[in-house]
């Protein structure tokens, strides 16, 4: 069964608007989503009505602040089939979810000599703290190397295996290409070889099923703002006995026990990784999300999306000059191409002059965009709420693009 994306689309009050005289065609959801009412409402509502600290006051108020927050927490467990809620961490987002381990769990593990392995589709939030991480630890991070389509070269990866290796780090989906990671082949390879394994799964849970104990990831985190949630909030899933072997990475309230001029005594996991007053209408507008996604199901959203890049491939293949970048067999609702020799910010230009609105440049992720020679590729990103009409504008747009270049 695929979505009924205009009944759907009524729900993104953003999407009424118009564009420089054109309704709005909203094609870069792998940025940031667009938010429907019932996120907008619930995190209204948390300011409105349940606006008080958490996991701190005693009074009514605080009372029904924690138990949202926290029965939150236990929404994030069931959406990753996370084994308790006590392994999910609120965080401000996938960024700070990987710094988190990078920082706290990568300092325990990674000393000199060692080596960390991330591949070159990576997003800079799944490379730059490795890569900060190993020149601190005198250890080093290796590419693990993607062939012409951008899938993963698996029997390199493997070959890079050995004892120096601590920590594989690895994106489920590309921002940057829309690639389907085989993610599972990835940790059973890692693991095996003693390495733990952190997935990204930013640009993944929008689109996919997402079972982490079926995966038997160590590590894997999402920003909740790519998923129709609000900017500000992401979580991270950790095996209980990883963060229970891991140091705190702030200090501050709410992850301790007790604290004295001679010693401080943490918390258990989740609280020891949330120091300080989080984002707390924030994580209630996420938990909306997760609702709105869940009540849609995933495999209905996954369904459409795939049906909009197949539309999207054929109508802008006729497009002259127009260049795929990213042609993996198993790809998500991402598709990223360059016009000719048209620099992709004067095309997303013209673009936005038609109201169609895109990501140009490398998108978070120069190294793999320049591992197709380019220096940076426009990206149209699909979402539950897209038409074909909106495809077509883009094509028409694009057009537009080629004849003002030529």
């Amino acid at each position: 069964m695929l979505v009924d994306a205009q009944r759907w689309r009524a729900e993104f009050p953003a999407l009424a608007q118009t564009v420089n005289g054109h309704p709005l065609a909203y094609l870069d959801s792998a940025s940031t989503a667009q938010k429907p009412r019932a996120v907008i409402d619930a995190t209204r509502r948390a300011y409105e009505k349940e606006c008080a600290n958490v996991h701190r006051a005693v009074h009514t108020l605080g009372g029904a602040a924690t138990e949202l927050y926290e029965g939150v927490r236990e929404r994030v467990r069931g959406f990753l089939n996370a084994g308790d809620a006590g392994e999910i961490v609120f965080t401000r987002g996938a960024t700070e979810a990987i710094n988190l381990v990078a920082w706290s769990f990568g300092k325990t593990v990674v000393g000199p000599g060692d080596e960390v392995l991330a591949s070159e589709i990576e997003h800079h939030s799944n490379l730059v703290p490795w890569q900060m991480l190993c020149a601190e630890r005198g250890a080093k991070l290796r590419a693990i190397p993607v062939d012409d389509t951008g899938q993963l070269d698996l029997a390199r990866f493997k070959e890079m295996l050995s004892p120096k290796v601590k920590i594989v780090a690895v994106t489920h989906v590309s921002n940057a290409l829309g690639t389907v990671v085989p993610v599972e082949q990835v940790i059973a390879a890692a693991q095996a070889a003693g390495a733990a394994v952190v997935v990204d799964g930013a640009q993944a849970v929008p689109h996919l099923p997402v079972d982490v104990r079926a995966l038997g990831c160590d590590f894997y985190c999402f920003s909740g703002h790519k998923l129709f949630g609000p900017t500000g909030t992401g979580v991270l899933y950790g095996k209980a006995e990883r963060l229970r072997e891991m140091p705190p990475w702030q200090g501050g309230g709410s992850m301790i026990l007790s604290v004295s001029f001679d010693h401080t005594v943490y918390s258990e996991p989740p609280q020891r990784f949330e120091a300080g007053t989080p984002n707390i209408a924030g994580i209630v507008g996420l938990g909306a999300a997760i609702d709105f996604v869940e009540g849609i199901g995933q495999g209905a959203i996954g369904a459409w999306e795939h049906e909009l890049v197949r539309y999207a491939t054929d109508t802008l293949s006729g497009v002259p000059g127009l260049r795929w970048i990213g042609t993996a067999e198993r790809k998500a609702a991402i598709l990223s191409f360059v016009l000719g020799k048209i620099h992709p910010h004067d095309v997303a230009t013209v673009l936005d002059h038609e109201g169609v609105a895109v990501r140009a440049g490398h998108h978070c992720a120069e190294p793999a965009v320049r591992r197709f020679g380019v220096g940076g590729t426009v990206r149209a990103s699909f979402a539950l709420y897209n038409t074909p009409a909106e495809v077509d504008a883009l094509a028409r747009g694009l057009r537009r693009a080629v004849e003002l270049f030529a």
